[in-house]
């Protein structure tokens, strides 16, 4: 077969202009597809880095939205296998009420950060000032970014759902996230100068010393607090981000349905440039047919040059969707903090799949045109040509 590779070359480039055409179509068409096949593996993966398997997520068994009891927090630190507990209570601030919430922004135990999330890498001396200043606040470096801040700052936050503005000054950054951290004790004696108590947390976060102890231990808490006032539901770190990024993953399921329909459609698009391409030379096949060539060797060069048309169109598209990835992530990454796009590229089962993919498109679109034009006889194709 390698002795027709010249002719197939010179075929595919009989109509130039058609055959690009063809292949940036299928090009973009096979990037798109890229993109989307990485999209479980890229959540997969943000979700790897955004949890570690030794801290633990509680909160009310009823949803995010039902607080609980703020004594449950020395209950949980008192188990055994817990290093330490911090609250994470929702603040809802603003800083312009016809915007509405930019940014997650939450009141915690300022104390307890450095040791319940330790994995986060956060500077010493903005750990040593959070815990030292009532007023003082950590943020994410997206949400410094977006809103031109920077350490040192004096912010305002008003809160949606509470009867406080704070007013915080920027002692540090977190790298991990757009979050903005306040004191819960800042919270606790602004809600007490409005004459309210404030006994109650969104969620509690436990770290483990153990990774074997979570799963025990994730048991033993909703035990300990079952027919109670506010029953617990605890989960791993991952499996919290997981729930809370379904909606996301549904989104993909739908997008690479999309794929798929894209797919089907450059099959068609395909087969139709490769039937032109068929048609065109009816008369030259006949030809060949009657000087001894045989009809499996027609065919066979007609599909290859429809395959190879769109495996190059389609190795084309992989580089251009590796470009564009590696690009946005240089892009994040110089900004401040990469953020969920470190966890977007292209792996290697993705690329092969992609490839498989657009070889596939070519085979088939070839196939059917190239057998019914090698199989047709010698007479009755040169009646219909001349």
């Amino acid at each position: 077969m390698l002795k027709y590779a010249p002719l197939v070359w010179k075929n595919l480039g009989r109509n130039k202009l058609r055959s690009a055409i063809t292949g940036v179509a299928i090009a973009f068409a096979v990037a798109m597809v890229c993109v989307l096949r990485m999209l479980p593996a890229a959540l997969d993966s943000m979700l790897d880095r955004m949890s570690t398997g030794t801290r633990i997520s509680v909160h009310n068994q009823a949803g995010l939205t039902y607080s609980l009891p703020y004594s449950y927090v020395n209950k949980v630190r008192a188990m055994p296998g817990v290093v330490d507990v911090a609250s994470y209570q929702w603040f809802g601030g603003v800083v312009d009420e016809d915007k509405g919430v930019q940014f997650p922004n939450f009141a915690v135990d300022a104390d307890h950060v450095r040791v319940v999330f330790e994995d986060w890498k956060i500077e010493p001396q903005a750990l040593d000032d959070f815990e030292k200043y009532r007023d003082a606040a950590l943020v994410g470096t997206m949400t410094m970014q977006q809103q031109g801040w920077k350490v040192g700052d004096l912010i305002t936050l008003k809160s949606t759902i509470l009867p406080v503005e704070a007013q915080l000054r920027i002692v540090g950054t977190i790298e991990r996230g757009p979050f903005v951290w306040l004191s819960r004790e800042y919270l606790e004696q602004a809600m007490l100068a409005q004459g309210f108590s404030f006994d109650t947390t969104g969620t509690i976060w436990a770290r483990i010393d153990d990774a074997s102890l979570v799963t025990p231990l994730i048991a033993r808490i909703d035990e300990t607090f079952r027919n109670s006032e506010a029953e617990t539901a605890s989960e791993t770190e991952k499996a919290f981000f997981s729930n809370m990024m379904s909606s996301a993953q549904g989104y993909v399921t739908i997008l690479l349905i999309v794929a798929g329909v894209v797919t089907l459609c450059i099959v068609f698009i395909a087969a139709n440039t490769a039937s032109m391409s068929v048609r065109e030379r009816m008369g030259e096949l006949a030809i060949m047919k009657a000087l001894g060539f045989r009809w499996r060797t027609l065919f066979a060069t007609l599909v290859v040059e429809a395959a190879l048309l769109s495996t190059l169109a389609g190795a084309a598209g992989v580089l251009l969707s590796i470009g564009a990835t590696n690009a946005l992530r240089s892009i994040t990454a110089g900004a401040g903090g990469a953020g969920p796009m470190n966890a977007f590229f292209v792996s290697n089962a993705v690329l092969v799949q992609t490839l498989f993919i657009a070889f596939f498109i070519g085979i088939v679109s070839g196939a059917f045109p190239a057998f019914g034009a090698s199989r047709k006889p010698v007479a009755q194709t040169l009646r219909e040509v001349f």
